[in-house]
């Protein structure tokens, strides 16, 4: 049975091949790093706060006692659902307090900008009961969880015009929140240059490198890209992105995370694709190679027909690389999936050799909802054995016995430190696949994929 992919290449390109903005102003933030209260514990929060004045600070907290500032920033964190790096660069963006080896009492007062509208006076009475480190550090949390959260959750918006999906006008410039935090991020700082200051920051302190193989989409775009070895390469069309990967893989980011990577070669054509440049010459797409045919009585004898041909151009193929050449004598060049009567054990046979898939975790990520042919041990033994498949990149997995969750990248198993990560990531917990433990030792022990706190 062919593996090759009769997917006809769509007609829509759904992803225009252009630079992407460097500030979003429709995604600052996702909703789920806003409310991640578990981003950092307190030691964590304390060693950050070593570069500045803050890391030994003592100020009352909103209750009148006496707290060390590392402790007022978690405990408010805590208590309102909001996560701590949030706080953290509210702090920097709005009095540069982190970072500030010498801040005035006035940057320390009012902390966080709680209750300084544009036009208001931090010497203004009716704001006075809000004035103090304790007060600022609590009260900002506490405005976004049981203020502008919940009245978007209860109403759509808050502060009467702000909510996702609901266009404004922002410093003359048409702004329509992706999602609640944004819409929240808008109700309290309601300008653009604020908000651009807070993705920068947060960007410097706490943006990450995605590992390769990690399929990554601006919330609110339609096009896909894959991460690979520093780049991001564009998955221009919806069969390519079906024939290669598993679209439920993909993480939504800021339109700011995608601008941190160069812009790499793009992915175009289903795998398996059929190629037929101006000359003539035919060759098939295998990953990022093209392996010419060099006849068509090769062509003809493999099995393929001329009606699963793509005409392309030369600038379509200029990005892959020349594979081995396919001749009368190739076997199986398009690979084919082999099974043996009473065992489990799965064969993938490609020019001649055999790669032993060892458990249906490996052949459902690999080849879903493809068949295995059944054959005798025979036919399996004419092909010379080679190395056995592992999980490809992009995937979440555990063993059934820990629960350390790994992704697998360049075929190595990167350990996920900690929860904070992961969910910093985007990762999603239904998407992590529990496997045995033998097949995660078919895999390297990569760099570990820590949070940028821990």
């Amino acid at each position: 049975m062919k593996l090759v992919l009769k997917l006809a290449v769509l007609a829509v390109i759904f992803l225009p091949l252009q630079t992407v903005l460097a500030f979003d102003p429709d995604y600052i933030l996702s909703n789920e790093e806003l409310q991640d209260s578990q981003a950092m514990d307190l030691n964590q929060i304390q060693a950050f706060l070593e570069r500045g004045y803050l890391a030994d600070y003592r100020a009352e907290d909103h209750t009148g006692r006496m707290r060390d500032a590392a402790y007022i920033i978690w405990k408010a964190a805590q208590d309102h659902s909001i996560n701590p790096k949030f706080i953290l660069v509210l702090l920097q963006k709005e009095q540069s307090l982190v970072e500030d080896e010498d801040p005035t009492q006035k940057q320390l007062d009012w902390a966080t900008g709680y209750a300084v509208c544009d036009d208001c006076s931090m010497d203004d009475p009716a704001i006075e009961r809000w004035k103090g480190f304790g007060k600022q550090v609590n009260s900002a949390p506490l405005q976004f969880s049981e203020g502008y959260l919940q009245d978007i959750d209860l109403y759509g918006v808050a502060a009467g015009k702000y909510g996702p999906g609901i266009t404004v006008t922002i410093d003359g410039e048409l702004v329509t929140p992706l999602n609640a935090a944004t819409a929240a991020m808008y109700a309290y700082t309601p300008h653009l240059h604020g908000n651009e200051n807070f993705v920068d920051i947060w960007n410097g302190w706490f943006g990450r490198e995605y590992p390769s193989g990690s399929l990554l989409q601006a919330v609110g775009e339609d096009g896909v890209w894959l991460v690979e070895h520093g780049y991001r390469r564009p998955i221009t069309s919806a069969s390519a992105l079906a024939s290669r990967f598993n679209p439920d893989l993909i993480i939504p980011v800021s339109a700011t995370v995608l601008e941190q990577f160069p812009i790499g070669n793009p992915i175009s054509f289903p795998n398996y694709s059929l190629l037929r440049d101006e000359t003539g010459r035919i060759s098939l797409l295998v990953d990022d190679s093209l392996r010419h045919i060099t006849s068509m009585e090769a062509f003809r004898a493999i099995g393929f027909s001329e009606d699963e041909l793509v005409s392309v151009s030369s600038e379509d193929t200029e990005s892959y690389t020349d594979g081995e050449p396919i001749t009368l004598e190739s076997s199986h060049p398009q690979g084919q999936l082999l099974k043996l009567p009473n065992s489990d054990t799965v064969f993938y046979v490609i020019d001649g050799e055999r790669h032993s898939i060892f458990d249906t975790s490996i052949l459902n990520a690999r080849f879903p909802g493809v068949i295995p042919t059944p054959v005798e041990p025979v036919e399996v033994e004419q092909y010379a054995e080679s190395s056995p498949l592992n999980l490809p990149d992009g995937y979440l997995v555990r063993s059934a016995t820990e629960p350390a969750v790994y992704v697998i990248s360049d075929g190595q198993l990167r350990l996920i430190t900690s929860e904070s990560a992961f969910l910093g990531y985007g990762y999603k917990w239904e998407n992590v696949q529990v496997v045995p433990e033998f097949v995660l030792g078919l895999h390297d022990l990569g760099e570990a994929l820590a949070d940028i706190a821990e």
